[in-house]
C-alpha cells in the first residue's frame, strides 16, 4: 500500500507532490475524502503518536479556542477525525514507513526513500 494524504488548496503540498513520481500511489485529497478511523489507526501504528500527525498550524485551533498544550492523545485523534485541517500534511504512507509534514528533514527523508525505491 502506498497512499498520499494531501490538501489540493495547499501550495506546499502541491510543490512537494510535484517532486515525485506518484503513478503507483493512491492520492487522497483529504477535504474531498476525509481520513477514516482505520487509516488514522494505521498511521498511529507506525508513529505511536497522534500528536505527531496533528497540525498545530490549523486555523481551527484558534476558531475553536483550543490550547494545543492541554490536549491529550485522544484529543488529537478526535480532532484529526473531526476536521481535515488538523492532519499535518502531506502524509506519505507505505506498509512500514510514514513521512509526515513539510519540514525539510521530512522532505529530505522522502527524497531518499524515492531514490531507494
Amino acid at each position: 500500500m502506498k497512499k498520499v494524504f494531501y490538501l489540493n488548496t495547499c501550495d506546499t503540498c502541491r510543490k512537494i507532490l510535484a517532486n515525485f513520481n506518484l503513478s503507483d500511489w493512491e492520492l487522497r485529497e483529504i477535504k474531498k475524502q476525509p481520513i477514516t478511523i482505520e487509516e488514522l489507526e494505521q498511521m498511529y501504528s507506525i508513529t505511536n503518536s497522534y500528536e505527531e500527525l496533528f497540525s498545530k498550524k490549523s486555523t481551527q485551533i484558534k476558531l475553536r479556542e483550543l490550547d494545543p498544550k492541554s490536549l491529550q492523545e485522544s484529543d488529537y485523534k478526535e480532532l484529526i477525525l473531526d476536521h481535515y485541517t488538523f492532519l499535518k500534511r502531506p502524509v506519505f504512507v507505505t506498509d512500514k514507513e510514514i513521512f509526515i509534514g513539510s519540514d525539510k528533514k521530512n522532505v529530505d527523508a522522502l527524497k531518499a526513500f524515492f531514490r531507494a525505491d
